[in-house]
């Protein structure tokens, strides 16, 4: 979930790096762009054209600022023990269309020698999160019959096979960022220059979460899931009860605790399956208030950049992903209503269909974290540096398609069929579309596609993904320590 991805320097030619995804398409998407919003706005369902149209009259910006009350209204005991709603088992020709898309780009981004998957198309640079994302994409496309069963285990040996050798920060954990290609610790941007610059607690909780589904799954690959864990020293991952992460800042590094509420429950869940002891991490109380957002009581950390140096974003991944693989056993299944709740309630206000997380962009500044909330700000979207885009926010694919697949509501119907009408490329599914400048996003991801896949993977098989691979929460000690969240049925 970090900003993985970073333009190559000037010198280098950027369509050359990025696959093209950056300049030519900007160039292109800027002469045409009246003329594409026509033609897309044409192919929408009814519901879908009056959203454009209206939108385009509505001072959506002066609606999101009067959108906030403070106190907000908190969540109820009874709120918080909802019931969780297993989907309905099977998923159909149409989603099943939609898990192929995505895996294309898997197909062009896959490194043979490495085994390890671009986090953005054609540029051969991967962080753990992203890494994460793509086992998740290959134990979906297995599951889905997207691929055979030889092909899975040979793509996913090779992975995990790298994964265990891999050079680490310090010899510690692995770096930031690698080379996918060549296995190089590097900086965000520059592949050819070996950088140590330290290690993400969150991105590889996400990691942990995944070595631990593939080894419940898939008995014969569980000892290299475990040589993978056993050759990091994960133990330096928290202290505290507490996530902890390391930077290069001015030479030096730093070791700083991560995570605010969100994320950081999520990846302390999947450092948890391991063992580690990450109760403060999973504590999801003690540092959050409520914001009313257009009516609906939204949780975010009072942990904000004024008061400890890191951005509190609320936005909609940590929820989508906790929902699809733990069934919300890291956080109360009520914030995620509450998160999704706040989104439509925008729409019925601003008739914007709305559905935003973090995510790379097609042109500058590259990535953003799109958010209900954050530092105060209602709706805003902002780099790492706080430097804010509204202009660029946009409908996430992945965001759209995960909410559905968990909720399967009007209006996730309504941001599913927008997706389809709207993001399909020759590479997998675009990250999303402009809400300002009634274009796609055409930036291609793993992250993007990744998710989009296991959110099917999870409707296939009715159940949480943990649940599904044979994981037990019982012998973890989760579910004594949590929430003990009842599984129901439609």
């Amino acid at each position: 979930m970090n900003s993985d991805f970073e333009p190559p320097p000037k010198g280098l030619s950027v369509l050359a790096s990025v696959g093209g995804v950056v300049t030519a398409v900007i160039a292109i998407a800027q002469f045409n762009s009246w003329s594409k919003h026509l033609y897309q706005t044409a192919k929408l369902p009814e519901s879908e054209r009056v959203m454009v149209a209206s939108a385009n009259t509505i001072d959506i910006a002066a609606l999101d600022a009067k959108s906030v009350v403070f106190p907000g209204q908190p969540t109820s005991v009874s709120q918080v023990t909802t019931p969780y709603i297993a989907p309905q088992v099977g998923i159909t020709a149409e989603e099943m269309a939609i898990a192929r898309q995505a895996w294309l780009y898997f197909q062009r981004n896959w490194n043979a020698q490495t085994g390890l998957v671009n986090s953005a198309d054609g540029f051969a640079s991967v962080t753990m999160w992203d890494q994460a994302a793509a086992i998740a994409a290959l134990v979906s496309a297995r599951e889905l019959n997207i691929v055979s069963a030889t092909e899975f285990e040979t793509k996913m040996r090779r992975m995990l096979a790298t994964l265990a050798a891999m050079p680490l920060y310090k010899k510690e954990l692995p770096n930031k960022v690698y080379n996918a290609k060549t296995l190089l610790p590097v900086n965000y941007g520059q592949l050819d220059k070996r950088e140590e610059i330290g290690w993400s607690a969150l991105d590889l909780g996400r990691m942990a979460m995944w070595l631990k589904i593939v080894g419940a799954r898939y008995p014969a690959l569980r000892s290299l899931t475990e040589k993978v864990w056993q050759s990091w020293r994960v133990d330096r991952l928290t202290k505290n009860g507490q996530m902890y992460g390391t930077s290069i800042v001015n030479g030096k590094e730093q070791y700083n605790q991560e995570g605010r509420l969100g994320y950081e429950n999520y990846a302390a869940f999947g450092l948890k399956l391991w063992g580690l002891d990450v109760k403060r991490a999973l504590d999801y109380q003690s540092h959050t208030a409520f914001v009313n957002l257009y009516g609906q009581g939204v949780p975010y950390d009072r942990r904000d950049y004024k008061t400890s140096g890191a951005n509190n974003y609320v936005l909609s991944e940590p929820f989508i992903l906790d929902g699809i693989e733990t069934g919300f056993q890291a956080l109360p299944k009520a914030y995620a209503d509450r998160v999704l709740a706040a989104q439509e309630a925008r729409y019925r206000a601003t008739k914007q269909l709305t559905a935003v997380t973090e995510d790379n962009l097609d042109r500058p500044p590259y990535f953003v974290y799109s958010s209900l909330f954050v530092n105060g700000q209602p709706w805003a979207t902002i780099t790492d540096t706080r430097q804010q885009h509204n202009n660029l926010r946009f409908v996430s694919a992945k965001a759209a398609i995960g909410w559905h697949m968990l909720y399967n509501t009007t209006y996730t119907r309504q941001l599913y069929n927008f997706v389809q009408a709207n993001l399909k490329s020759n590479g997998g599914w675009y990250n999303g579309f402009y809400e300002s400048l009634r274009q796609p996003n055409r930036a291609l991801t793993a992250n993007n596609n990744g998710v989009i896949l296991e959110s099917l993977l999870y409707k296939q098989v009715g159940k949480p993904l943990i649940v599904w691979a044979g994981i037990s929460l019982e012998e973890r000690g989760l579910r004594s320590e949590g929430r003990r969240v009842p599984i129901t049925r439609h």
